[in-house]
């Protein structure tokens, strides 16, 4: 059986990478890598954030053929990608414009307009997901009377999207769909509450924009040429990191670490209690009938827009030196919320974080290293809430915390991490999406066998790991989250 290919959409870039599994062991490279660059265009007086989709889509094809040509035909392709964004097709399957970026400021303000008319104690009840502005519900609303809206026929998330331009066929992979705020999470299908909601009360119909859901492992069909099929895999990204955990027992709780953090554990069913909405806590679906019960936290974006804005002033600095030399500081001189709303948009992220250190009246981090230093004190905090929380509202026990993606291969991240959470860190594979999606893969064409815990023992055995254990004082970490959440101390 031929090599199988991961198209891996991320925030700031994208990847194909092909896997060869042999004996038990899966051997990955990475036949091409492009950038995913948002586009600003000018729109009612201001700017619209887009997706360059026609760029990402050039340079996936483009990723599969050197695969080809480096590997021989294929067995498959799976494509995943971040969540929520969308693409609308009109009636001949043009698509209407680019689709709109998530951190465009469009949906500020919808989700207390849709909560006038459906509460959100009960669309928690339904979809089971966190407030985030930009789910595709909001997304909808905010598109309602809009001309792209009014003729459009299809709605297709982005690598649902990229797979009918591959083959033709419209489907909706669970996993990302699960984002969107549009389905049952009890019942994993559409939700007819909400699909109500968008119908009557905002004019937007989704019932007839909406494709037929899909489990991930489904074979959506043949890509041109016929020997090689597109398989649905988990395709948000997260859904397939999770399955790339190398984890040996269920009691672990993950970090899909990356351009955003998603911190929690893995559960049988959704927890829909009101203490889990209030803390935010969300239930996306994931591979083999699997809830994955967490909360989304911002990432490595701090981190990735302040190098952005050091650059774009000409500041000769490198992130791997910056890195070294905030490991010499104390910790925990200054830290921020990560998730304060005035972090989501793009812009001058070292000022902003200067403004927080103000307005708390903490140490203000004055130079790059000390900025570094801060934004991973703070995303180990954050962590740090998120994992205890999750094993709160859960019941889930935990005795390990697995980090996968790119924040695997911060090691300052994740010493931190382990001191923040006194749990064992084990950080790798840092491509862990695009292994999960090869692996999920590979199962659907018959090259593996087994459920999730197989599937997690080939990624165990195939690659390298590290693993950081807790030192220090606890009560320093405990110190400082009383600081930034005094609310949940009482």
């Amino acid at each position: 059986m031929g090599p199988h290919a991961a198209i891996d959409l991320g925030a700031s870039s994208g990847r194909v990478i092909t896997g060869h599994l042999r004996d038990g062991v899966l051997r990955t490279e990475e036949t091409a890598r492009f950038a995913n660059t948002p586009v600003a265009v000018p729109f009612k007086g201001g700017e619209r954030l887009h997706w360059d989709v026609l760029s990402l889509y050039s340079g996936a094809l483009a990723g599969l053929e050197e695969a080809v040509r480096a590997h021989g035909p294929l067995a498959s392709v799976g494509i995943d990608s971040w969540a929520v964004d969308h693409g609308l097709l009109d009636a001949e399957g043009a698509l209407l414009g680019s689709p709109v970026h998530y951190r465009d400021r469009r949906t500020d303000g919808v989700p207390e307009r849709v909560f006038e008319h459906l509460s959100a104690e009960e669309l928690y009840a339904v979809n089971g997901l966190q407030v985030q502005p930009f789910n595709t519900l909001f997304q909808l609303v905010a598109s309602a009377g809009s001309v792209q809206l009014s003729i459009a026929r299809d709605l297709l998330l982005i690598p649902d999207l990229f797979g009918c331009w591959l083959t033709g066929r419209k489907v909706a992979e669970l996993t990302n769909a699960s984002t969107t705020g549009l389905v049952d999470v009890r019942e994993r299908r559409w939700a007819d509450p909400c699909l109500k909601l968008l119908a009557d009360t905002f004019e937007v119909p989704a019932r007839s924009l909406l494709p037929d859901l899909v489990e991930p492992g489904h074979i959506v069909g043949p890509l041109p040429g016929g020997g090689t099929s597109l398989v649905a895999v988990g395709s948000h990204d997260t859904a397939s990191a999770v399955v790339a955990v190398p984890a040996r027992t269920s009691r672990f709780a993950y970090i899909s670490s990356g351009t955003w953090s998603l911190v929690g554990v893995e559960s049988d069913r959704p927890v829909l209690s009101e203490e889990g909405r209030q803390a935010n806590f969300t239930n996306e679906l994931g591979v083999d009938g699997t809830v994955r019960y967490l909360r989304n936290v911002t990432g490595l974006w701090l981190l990735q827009e302040s190098l952005r804005v050091w650059w774009a002033r000409g500041l000769d600095v490198d992130l791997a030196d910056l890195l070294e030399r905030a490991a010499r500081l104390p910790g925990l001189r200054c830290v921020v919320d990560v998730d304060d709303p005035r972090f989501a948009p793009p812009g001058d992220m070292p000022a902003r974080i200067v403004e927080f250190a103000t307005e708390t009246g903490q140490p203000v981090p004055n130079d790059p290293v000390q900025v570094v230093r801060c934004v991973l004190d703070s995303l180990a905090l954050a962590y740090r809430r998120a994992v205890r929380q999750a094993v709160a509202l859960s019941g889930r026990e935990v005795e390990v915390v697995h980090v996968v993606g790119g924040g695997a291969r911060n090691t300052l991240l994740c010493g931190l991490t382990a001191e923040a959470t006194g749990l064992p860190v084990v950080a790798g594979p840092a491509e862990g999406t695009a292994v999960g999606n090869l692996l999920v893969q590979a199962r659907a064409v018959g090259a593996v066998e087994g459920g999730l815990s197989e599937l997690r023992r080939v990624v165990a055995d195939s690659f390298e790991t590290h693993t950081y254990r807790p030192e220090g004082e606890s009560v320093v970490w405990e110190r400082a989250q009383r600081f930034l959440w005094p609310e949940e101390a009482r």
